[in-house]
């Protein structure tokens, strides 16, 4: 079983050396429209989602993430549209998708998403087997009885005891845990390509958090989808991810593997939430928090939108935006502070610690969970 918030990195990196690409994003750019003004959310994102793997996008709340991944279900409020950049999709640009039309074929079946509050995903008036089944009748033109029979195996699936009896039950005589395991049945039903899970477990506590890590990991090893992961928790992401893409005000900031981030971040906002983590923490240092609150989307963000908050900032931060500078081939970050030009800074000391505090905080796990057994 994943323990929630354990810090040691476990990444499942592809075999091959050049896995494939199953989803392209390129320079995608999402705008709103609040009381008549135009106000720019996403700005310029690149990324690529490969075959298997789990990608975590991280970061505090209003960076952007949600946002940027209902763009790939066609999800955004009605006065949000894609107003630049393309989402290829075996050979498609699903960002010019308009109508629902359009989406069908996508949306669940081929890209399915798991919400923070599971009551969101599921309707209060039908029973739970009911809401399983028209789903499977839908994409999978089962009749009733093929339907209740695949539903209650689905339950089964997902760890739902009693399933038979539970069929006929209505959300509201579930745990959140395990309405959250129902809507992971809806979505093995549709038996998509790529789930996305949007911060699966906010809503629930510690233990119940990390079964539903265990399930869902579970899951895609036996039907190999592909999973994005929306998380603000870095101790999940260590248990989960294989490659991070960390977001700040509209953007990806550093986008790397697994090991690059936790061993070798180097964008001062990556820093500052690691430092934030409780687990890296020591009992003589006082609990770390990023100062000030993230940027506003309703006035142009001029050069580094991290800046204000950047005990790191240079001059040039507060008015040119800075390039993706390349470290490695898997790793990369938008910061001044690579430019050859830059001064020297010294980091954090959790960061100049920081293989040294995950092992130690490993180890502490580990004894803990001696302890108890």
């Amino acid at each position: 079983m994943v323990e929630e918030n354990k810090i040691e990195v476990i990444a499942n990196t592809p075999e091959n050396d050049e896995p494939e690409v199953v989803l392209d994003v390129k320079n995608l750019s999402v705008g709103f429209t609040v009381r008549g003004k135009k106000i720019n959310v996403i700005r310029n994102i690149s990324l690529k989602v490969y075959k298997g793997e789990t990608l975590a996008i991280v970061g505090e709340s209003g960076s952007g993430k949600s946002v940027t991944t209902k763009t790939f279900t066609g999800m955004l409020d009605s006065n949000g549209r894609v107003t630049g950049g393309s989402i290829m999709f075996h050979g498609e640009d699903i960002a010019k998708y308009t109508t629902n039309a359009e989406w069908q074929p996508i949306r669940g079946k081929k890209i399915a998403t798991i919400f923070q509050d599971p009551m969101t995903s599921l309707n209060p008036l039908l029973t739970i087997g009911f809401q399983i089944s028209e789903v499977l009748r839908l994409h999978h033109g089962l009749n009733k009885k093929e339907a209740k029979e695949e539903a209650i195996r689905l339950l089964k699936k997902v760890h739902i005891p009693n399933a038979e009896s539970r069929y006929n039950d209505y959300p509201f005589q579930y745990s959140g845990g395990m309405r959250q395991r129902v809507v992971i049945a809806i979505a093995l039903a549709c038996r998509p390509e790529i789930l996305i899970c949007d911060e699966p477990t906010t809503a629930l506590d510690v233990t119940v958090q990390a079964q539903i890590i265990a399930l869902i990991k579970e899951l895609q090893q036996e039907y190999h989808w592909t999973t994005i992961f929306i998380t603000h928790d870095l101790g999940v992401v260590a248990n989960v991810a294989d490659r991070i893409a960390v977001m700040y005000g509209g953007q990806i900031i550093e986008y790397g593997t697994v090991e690059d981030i936790f061993y070798r971040p180097a964008h001062p906002y990556t820093w500052a939430l690691l430092c934030s983590l409780p687990q890296l923490g020591t009992k003589d240092e006082p609990l770390s928090y990023i100062k000030g609150n993230p940027p506003s989307f309703s006035s142009e963000i001029i050069g580094d939108a991290f800046a204000p908050r950047n005990e790191y900032a240079m001059n040039i931060d507060f008015v040119k935006e800075p390039p993706m500078f390349q470290i490695s081939e898997t790793h990369c970050a938008k910061t001044w502070l690579l430019d050859p030009r830059a001064p020297k800074v010294q980091k954090p000391k959790v960061i100049e610690e920081l293989h040294e505090r995950m092992k130690n905080a490993a180890k502490e796990l580990k004894r803990q969970e001696g302890v108890e057994e």
